[in-house]
């Protein structure tokens, strides 16, 4: 059985972003194009329609790149469990108002038993 994994939002913005400048983001530019390349094939991988909206958001250029790499990534229901479960979160570990997507993350992976990355 090949395990599966949730790619979430900031892996597919590090492959589809041009070089930075940054040295600890051009570090996880690299690492995210290492494992892509080398270890993807490995996974069953999984978006949700939260990665796919996110992705299209932003710049024109890079929209299209972002949603070029996801189009054939089969996608995770976001299901009544998973708002729950994520409101849940949101609150247990008290996250602000702007961490709502990362809780949303985490709970469709939990939810559809799925490794997040």
């Amino acid at each position: 059985m090949t395990p599966t994994v949730y790619i979430e939002t900031s892996i597919i913005s590090y492959l589809a972003a041009q070089p930075s400048r940054d040295l600890i983001t051009a570090a996880h530019q690299q690492i995210t194009h290492d494992w892509w390349r080398r270890r993807r094939s490995a996974f069953d991988l999984f978006v949700s329609h939260l990665v796919v909206d996110e992705a299209a958001a932003g710049d024109p250029d890079a929209a299209g790149r972002r949603s070029a790499l996801i189009a054939e990534l089969p996608l995770l229901d976001i299901t009544p469990t998973v708002t729950a479960f994520a409101a849940f979160l949101a609150e247990a570990v008290t996250l602000p108002v702007r961490a709502g997507a990362d809780a949303l993350h985490i709970a469709i992976a939990t939810v559809h038993g799925i490794v997040l990355i």
